[in-house]
């Protein structure tokens, strides 16, 4: 049973990760299909599979009902995190648990195995607080970063971090004006989110300088 109760129009923090620490996405191909989920899923409508919805003829003309609002992402390679805001009645516990379930059951199908994928339930914080939702946007839009992923070769990551860069970005994943319109101007929030990340970073480092003091 969850303490967390998840209110409408309320922020929360999701994220989780592969069982056992594993790599939840193999290659790019795999992350695009998790991100096509976060899509496809957010929806109170059944949909089936993706594979089977890919052939419904979509009504453009009427607003697809969604069950969250997504503010920021990021999809690292064994784990994941989200910024949403529940639209709907159980609307991040309905979405997780479509997304979950969608996913493992193409994961499982496309690399040969069975079981679970992800390690239990995901987890959720909420985000009591404007600061709280400032520098969580910083840490999550640049997750990658925080975990030093760039040397990986290929990087699999996908974020939204280049979409809260670019005004002109065309249909636009997340709903960022909570965050951005706290910012006179796009370079003022990639400064902002950038010395989030060297005091995130220094935090990290003295914290493993300390654990490694302890127990030396």
């Amino acid at each position: 049973m969850r303490k967390i109760s998840f209110a409408l129009g309320e922020y929360y923090h999701i994220y989780n990760r592969g069982v056992d620490k594993r790599n939840i996405f193999a290659d790019f191909f795999d992350i695009n299909r998790f991100f096509l989920s976060m899509n496809e899923f957010n929806t109170p409508v059944s949909i089936g599979s993706i594979y089977e919805h890919r052939f419904d003829k979509p009504d453009n003309s009427v607003p697809k009902p969604k069950l969250i609002e997504f503010t920021a992402y990021c999809l690292n390679p064994n784990h994941f995190h989200f910024i949403v805001t529940p639209q709907h009645d159980a609307g991040i516990q309905k979405f997780m648990h479509k997304l979950g379930l969608g996913y493992t059951n193409y994961f499982n199908e496309r690399h040969k195995r069975s079981g679970s994928l992800f390690q239990g339930k995901y987890k959720a914080v909420h985000v009591n607080s404007n600061e709280y939702l400032l520098h969580l946007s910083a840490y999550v839009n640049l997750n990658d970063e925080v975990h030093q992923l760039g040397n990986s070769v290929p990087k699999l990551v996908k974020s939204s971090w280049e979409e809260f860069l670019d005004p002109a970005t065309k249909n636009p994943f997340c709903r960022k004006n909570i965050v951005l319109d706290q910012f006179a101007t796009f370079p003022a929030y990639k400064k902002f989110a950038l010395d989030c990340l060297d005091s995130i970073r220094l935090r990290k480092k003295m914290n493993m300088q300390l654990e490694k003091d302890l127990f030396d």
